[in-house]
């Protein structure tokens, strides 16, 4: 790809944040105030036990989102405060959390004020913490599930089976709706149909009970009405005396008077439309005084009219209005029980589709994964060896789950398989880490020195495939002795040329590797304790090495043993073996 396009993916690259930068805490636990400035490759933290170094990844964990907990906030202070700096062009991205000491917790990503989720959202996915936990969860056979997912790539496969079990369960959903007894189905279209017949029936206007109650009151009123429109029209059009016959004298004058003076022809014009306007009035008084009702019949057929209509809005509604979207409810709802069973064998017809659909995917993602475990447990395999396991057997294993009997399945090379938005399969990693012995599931043999180096191995192997600019390692190292610890120091820092690497360890030789050394360390300032760090020199570093090898007070032979330690890791870096192909 060139041109317009290529320039663009480039620039939205460019803007992407990358690696931790910086990161400040001031007023959690020991932590008074520190500034911490990294650097690429592989950063160790070092220190005495309790001098605050899982503190620091704590410290990163709530810029990262994570729960605040206010028991952090330093004792006599009201907040405790940490930023991160994120590598981002042109400035870098800066995430800040605040916890109070009362339990309230703000988060800002840039100069903005956002909810801890935003904050997770916008740069969770920049640092991934590993700690003992998520060592542990290295034995939890769906994580393993996942790791294999994640090597292999098959993140649309993933999503197409979730698609299809997601679309099997809707059409289930809705059959499970269909499911209605016969006699209860009967009995239910029987009502509707009822309710809808009975309410087509009386052929309801909106309005007409407000109609019928209004005649009625004037037919009881009926001789009063009948006498008050007799004077009305006998006022206005009665002879010698009728408003109209006056109207029209004036009328007469008026025209005379406009011949002599144009002036008068308005009110001419005027005069006119009042004599029309009175026999109009004259004209609807009579109508009115008619057309109140006389017939007892036909008084009767209102009364009962009426009755009908506030019956039907008794059972259906509040007036017509209401009872005629009732029937309407009620005919749609015939029609679709009428058509239920037609709907229901749709349905059925489309689980079977669907099912084959969840099939077919699932068997495209276990070929994938199947096709990626032998790869995978090939890769981890050579990572353990360089990590002192010598000629240990990896073997990862994809199996399938046979359905229970009232389990949903589908079926493949003849057997009822059980299924999930994951797929069918079973992942299990399994090592024999002494030959000839059989290799068994990672839960049942690993110790806590191995699986630490599993996880490693591990995420060695999978950084080709993982994004994340910065990952951390707390406590890698427990477990593991001398013997086995400068393999991991050398898997830390290859792991570096790919990753920004942050590692909290209390080993020498893991720290020997380190690109960048930092020392952390508690000291007592004004009758308060207090946790300081600082990047070491070499020099320093040597000072460092030899007090976790031999302690503070180790002497000569410390020191030459650190010198060692550290010119025999340098010396690897630069060999063939520790240059990056």
């Amino acid at each position: 790809m060139s041109g317009p396009a290529a320039a663009a993916d480039a620039m939205a690259e460019e803007a992407r944040p990358g690696r931790l930068l910086e990161l400040a805490v001031r007023d959690l636990a020991l932590i008074d105030r520190l500034r911490l400035e990294l650097a690429p490759g592989l950063n160790v933290l070092t220190g005495e036990t309790g001098a605050g170094k899982s503190l620091l990844i704590d410290a990163l964990g709530l810029a990262l989102g994570a729960r605040a907990d206010p028991g952090l906030v330093r004792h006599d202070r009201d907040s405790a405060h940490v930023e991160a700096l994120f590598e981002r062009l042109p400035e870098p991205l800066i995430a800040v959390r605040e916890v109070s000491a009362a339990g309230r917790s703000t988060a800002r990503l840039d100069d903005d004020a956002v909810p801890a989720a935003r904050l997770a959202e916008a740069v969770g996915g920049l640092v991934e913490i590993h700690g003992q936990h998520d060592q542990q969860r290295l034995l939890d056979e769906r994580w393993q599930r996942e790791l294999l997912d994640a090597y292999a790539g098959l993140a649309q496969e993933r999503a197409a089976v979730a698609a299809a079990v997601g679309a099997w369960r809707a059409n289930q959903a809705v059959l499970e709706a269909l499911a209605v007894e016969p006699r209860e189905l009967a009995r239910r279209l029987e009502l509707q149909e009822h309710e809808a017949s009975e309410i087509a029936a009386a052929r309801l206007r909106v309005g007409e009970a407000a109609e019928i109650t209004a005649a009625l009151v004037a037919a009881r009123h009926g001789e009063a009405i009948a006498r008050g429109s007799s004077a009305i029209h006998e006022a206005l059009l009665g002879e010698g005396s009728g408003a109209r016959e006056t109207a029209a004298a004036a009328l007469g004058e008026a025209r005379e008077l406009a011949r002599l003076d144009g002036r008068f022809e308005a009110l001419a014009g005027r005069l006119a439309g009042l004599v029309a306007e009175l026999e109009d009035a004259a004209a609807e008084a009579r109508a009115l005084a008619e057309s109140v009702e006389h017939d007892p019949a036909a008084l009767a057929r209102l009364e009962e009219r009426l009755s009908l209509i506030f019956s039907l809005e008794r059972k259906y509604g509040d007036d017509e209005g209401a009872v005629l979207a009732h029937g309407r409810r009620a005919e749609e709802e015939t029609d679709r029980l009428r058509g239920l069973e037609g709907e229901r064998a749709r349905r059925t017809a489309d689980a079977e589709r669907l099912l084959a659909e969840v099939a077919a995917t699932a068997v495209r993602l276990s070929a994938g994964r199947r096709a990626a475990a032998e790869r995978l447990a090939a890769a981890v395999a050579v990572a353990l060896e360089t990590l002192g396991f010598r000629r240990t057997g990896v073997e990862i294993a994809v199996g399938r789950r046979p359905a229970g009997p009232d389990e949903p399945a589908v079926e493949l090379d003849g057997d009822a398989v059980a299924f999930d938005t994951t797929g069918v399969d079973q992942v299990v990693f399994r090592i024999a880490p002494n030959v000839g012995e059989p290799a068994r599931p990672l839960a049942r043999i690993a110790s806590g020195g191995e699986l630490s180096r599993l996880a490693l191995a591990f995420k060695e192997v999978l950084a080709e495939v993982d994004a994340t600019p910065t990952l951390v390692f707390d406590e890698i190292d427990t477990g593991i002795g001398g013997r086995s610890a400068e393999p991991v120091g050398r898997s830390l820092w290859s792991l570096g040329r790919r990753h920004q690497v942050l590692c909290v360890t209390h080993l020498a030789q893991i720290a020997a590797y380190a690109d960048v050394h930092f020392r952390i360390a508690k000291q007592e300032q004004a009758g308060r304790t207090v946790t300081e760090v600082r990047r070491l020199s070499r020099q320093e570093r040597i000072a460092e090495l030899a007090a976790m090898l031999g302690g503070e007070e180790g002497g000569p032979a410390s020191l030459a043993g650190a010198r060692e330690l550290l010119a025999r890791a340098e010396s690897w870096r630069r060999s063939p073996a520790g240059i990056p192909a």
